[in-house]
């Protein structure tokens, strides 16, 4: 079997240049906790996860992020509301996003895409072809269904 076989498709992706909101929106829309990222001729350049969202060395530290979240829940006013949703007005996915994107290309063998999921501690990955184009994408969940298979 091979990561085509079992991978999902049409894959949810954003581009370089998508902003931090509408990525959080597509993330809550379609209830993933991470999209691949790519440029103007579908070559994967990234993934962008919660985590990548959350950490410190992307420009959205923790405390910026929960700072984020009480504002919406209006425990700080509205002061903080502004200066979050200002940064989530300017800062784009190729600014917060993991690169390089580890990912499978479409002819992998299911163990490679597990070992590389494992070795990496990584949720999800994209797959693609010859040319570096995202294809599809396996998530960890889509693997069980082959442990019942065995």
């Amino acid at each position: 079997m091979r990561a085509k076989d079992i991978m999902n498709r049409p894959v949810v992706f954003v581009r370089n240049e998508e902003l931090l909101e509408d990525i959080i929106n597509i993330l809550m829309k379609h209830q993933i906790s991470g999209v691949p990222v790519v440029d103007e001729n579908n070559q994967l350049v990234g993934v962008v996860s919660e985590k990548d969202l959350m950490t410190k060395e992307k420009g959205l530290n923790i405390s910026s992020y929960i700072a984020f979240m009480t504002s919406i829940l209006g425990i700080d006013g509205k002061k903080q509301l502004g200066e979050s949703r200002a940064i989530l007005q300017t800062t784009t996915a190729k600014e917060v996003m993991s690169t390089p994107a580890f990912a499978v290309h479409e002819e992998a063998t299911i163990e490679e895409v597990v070992s590389l999921m494992m070795n990496r501690h990584i949720n999800r990955i994209p797959v693609i072809d010859e040319d570096n184009k995202l294809v599809g994408i396996i998530g960890r969940t889509d693997l069980l269904p082959l442990l019942l298979n065995r």
